[in-house]
């Protein structure tokens, strides 16, 4: 996304190189994924709030909604975009509309935080990892060595 690969990148920069990406975004995304709007507003009788990204995907017939961190997965940002959803279901979903779904795009997840938290078992928010570069082929190889042995461990407890 040319984004650069520091700790000092703020949400909005994330935010504006993928609007300027937009095409290849959604590409990524997959099929079905029309773009609705950045930052916007939904409001409670008391507070004003604002989603980052939200797109609808006609093939899910839902509306998909991007919150972007810069930092860690927090429990606070799961929390955050529970809210969102349920917002959105309540004042924005359409009758023949599915459930909303949300995605957290965060720089790293802690998976103890994904198996206590309600992204263990809910269908409706996603957590997802993104990096600003690509990684180098050593940093990929211990990535698959490590999910092999956290998979290959899980399996064998099944």
């Amino acid at each position: 996304m040319g984004i650069k690969d520091n700790n000092a990148v703020i949400e909005k920069e994330v935010e504006n190189a993928i609007i300027s990406n937009l095409q290849k975004f959604l590409l990524e995304l997959e099929r079905g994924f029309c773009f609705v709007d950045r930052q916007m507003r939904i409001c409670t009788e008391t507070s004003d709030f604002y989603i980052d990204l939200v797109f609808y995907n006609y093939i899910l017939k839902c509306l998909v909604l991007i919150d972007l961190k810069t930092h860690k997965l927090t429990h606070q940002d799961i929390g955050q975009m529970d809210m969102y959803i349920r917002m959105f279901d309540d004042l924005k979903r359409q009758s023949d509309d599915n459930p909303t779904i949300g995605i957290i795009f965060c720089t790293d997840k802690d998976e103890t935080m994904v198996k206590y938290s309600v992204l263990n078992e809910s269908k409706q928010i996603f957590a997802s990892k993104y990096m600003t570069v690509l990684p180098t082929v050593e940093e990929l190889r211990n990535e698959l060595e490590r999910n092999q042995l956290m998979y290959g461990e899980e399996l064998k407890d099944h």
